[in-house]
């Protein structure tokens, strides 16, 4: 017996694009920002998202006043309507940067945001790298400190 089709078939593209295209595609939707203006929209209330794993952030450290959020559930955490967004995500204009190790997993992630109407969402050009190689502040890994990330904009210090 053979089961009914309930959707339409999926559209696919019909030339592959690779992940540079996409990464070029979403890049052309906002600008990007360098360490030092991040760090200075993070004092003016920027909130930096840090979506990098545990050993990223073991290796390498955190960026001070960041929030800890894994990319798999930043979605629903960043929604100013989901019922799982955080406290501080009050509607669209949020101003968001994202962080990952080397600034293209962030671009794929501000995607999302853009397509859901964060419309002042951003990434860190070159990731925690650039920040580290600008020389800016670094807290070292611990799990106190991890835990104090993931609580969110002004936690840190």
């Amino acid at each position: 017996m053979a089961l009914a089709r309930l959707d339409p078939p999926r559209q696919y593209p019909t030339v592959p694009r690779t992940v540079s295209d996409l990464l070029g595609d979403v890049r052309e939707r906002y600008e990007r920002i360098g360490p030092e203006p991040a760090l200075e929209e993070q004092r003016a209330g920027a909130v930096i998202v840090d979506t990098r794993c545990y050993e990223q952030r073991e290796e390498h450290g955190l960026i001070p006043g960041a929030l800890l959020m894994e990319r798999n559930v930043m979605e629903w955490r960043l929604d100013p309507q989901s019922d799982y967004r955080e406290p501080w995500i009050e509607d669209h204009e949020t101003r968001v940067i994202v962080v990952c190790q080397q600034g293209f997993g962030s671009s794929m992630a501000v995607r999302s945001l853009l397509d859901m109407g964060l419309v002042r969402a951003t990434d860190l050009a070159g990731g925690f790298e650039a920040w580290r190689n600008a020389g800016l502040p670094i807290e070292p890994h611990s799990p106190e400190a991890d835990d104090r990330a993931r609580q969110g904009p002004g936690s840190a210090g």
